[in-house]
């Protein structure tokens, strides 16, 4: 494997995680994940109503907080 495979490599599989799909399922009541949230512990995932539920104490303490819920509205 060269170095720019290595490289396209590890893009894609970065992307691959910064996307969720429809696999991607809600921690607390498995409907479709539309928010992941990754602390220094592991990550979570969450629907909209549960991801926005859970934001004023988990935004605070979160490495990061990806929200596609806009994908909801884009039919």
């Amino acid at each position: 494997m060269s170095a720019n495979e290595a490289v396209t490599e590890s893009v894609e599989t970065n992307e691959s995680k910064e996307s969720l799909t429809a696999l991607d399922r809600c921690d607390i009541c498995g409907a479709q994940a539309y928010i992941r949230v990754e602390l220094a512990t592991g990550e979570l995932l969450f629907c909209s109503h549960h991801g926005n539920e859970k934001k004023a104490k988990l935004e605070p303490i979160a490495k990061s907080w990806l929200d596609e819920s806009d994908k909801l509205l884009s039919r």
